[in-house]
C-alpha cells in the first residue's frame, strides 16, 4: 500500500464496484455496488436467491467474480487468495457455521486462528466476550446446541482479527431467544473496531442493528439506505419485488 492510500482521509474500508457474479450459466449478482465505513453495520437483506450469499462468499475469496472490483483499505483485492484476505482482515462467519464437529471448541478456535492478522483477538480474549466458552472450551463443538454452534462460529472469526466481520443468516435454525443472545454481542464486537457486513432474512432484526441496509432482489439492488430513511412499504416492495431499481440517493452515489 502506498503512503497516499495510506494517508486519504476519502479511503473506505471496502469498495465493491460493479461486481457480477454467475454460478456457471446462471447470474446470481448483478452489478452491484457498496461501501463499508469504518465502525458500519451494514445490513445485506433479500429472500433466498437474492444473492446475498455469493456476495459475501466472494468478497472472502470463495468465489470468483465475472467482472468488477473489490477493494480494501485502499488496495484492490480481487485476485487475492482467500487466506491473504484473512491476514488483511477479512473473516467470514459462513452460513450453516461450517465448524469441525469432532473437535473441541478450542481446537475449532485455534483453526481461526491460524492465518490470523495482528491485533486485540486472541482466544483468551474470545473468552472473555463469550463467558461460557472458557469453562466447556474441551467439549466437542458437535455436542453443543445450535447458538452455541453459532457463538464458537463467530468467535472463530473474531480470533483472525478481522477489520470486516461478514456474517452469513445468523439467525438460520435458530430460536427467537437464541437470536437475541447473538445479536446482543454485536455492539461489543463494533466497539473493538470491527466493522460487520451481515446477511439476515430476518428484516427487523437487520434494522435493529444496522447503521443502513442494502436490499437485493434478484442479484440487482433494490433499494438501499439508512433504517430510519426507509418505510415498511419501501422494505416490503424492493423485498418482494414490486419496485426493480434503487430508489434512494445513496444507491447512485
Amino acid at each position: 500500500m502506498s503512503d497516499s492510500a495510506a494517508t486519504s482521509p476519502s479511503r473506505h474500508l471496502l469498495d465493491v464496484a460493479n461486481l457480477t457474479i454467475h454460478h456457471g450459466q446462471l447470474l446470481a449478482v448483478d452489478d452491484i455496488s457498496f461501501r463499508l465505513e469504518a465502525g458500519e453495520v451494514l445490513a445485506i437483506i433479500g429472500a433466498n436467491g437474492a444473492g446475498k450469499s455469493t456476495l459475501l462468499r466472494t468478497i472472502a475469496g470463495l468465489h470468483t467474480q465475472t467482472s468488477g472490483t473489490i477493494t480494501h483499505d485502499g488496495d484492490e483485492i480481487s485476485k487475492l487468495r482467500t487466506f491473504r484476505r484473512v491476514r488483511r482482515g477479512i473473516s467470514l462467519v459462513p452460513e450453516g457455521r461450517r465448524l469441525f464437529p469432532s473437535l473441541t471448541l478450542e481446537e475449532n478456535l485455534q483453526v481461526g486462528a491460524q492465518k490470523a492478522a495482528e491485533g486485540p483477538f486472541n482466544i483468551a480474549a474470545v473468552y472473555d466476550l463469550f463467558a461460557w466458552m472458557r469453562e466447556r472450551r474441551r467439549q466437542k463443538v458437535g455436542q453443543l446446541s445450535g447458538g452455541e454452534q453459532q457463538a464458537v462460529a463467530i468467535a472463530r472469526a473474531l480470533v483472525a482479527n478481522p477489520t470486516i466481520l461478514m456474517i452469513d443468516e445468523v439467525s438460520l435454525g435458530l430460536a427467537p431467544i437464541v437470536i437475541e443472545r447473538i445479536y446482543e454481542f454485536l455492539p461489543s464486537i463494533v466497539a473493538q473496531g470491527i466493522s460487520v457486513l451481515l446477511v439476515e432474512q430476518d428484516v427487523s432484526q437487520a434494522l435493529a442493528v444496522a447503521t443502513r441496509v442494502h436490499c437485493l432482489l434478484e442479484g440487482k439492488t433494490s433499494l438501499t439506505g439508512t433504517p430510519d430513511q426507509l418505510s415498511a412499504d419501501a422494505i416490503e416492495s424492493a423485498y418482494f419485488g414490486t419496485i426493480h431499481s434503487a430508489a434512494t440517493p445513496e444507491a447512485s452515489a
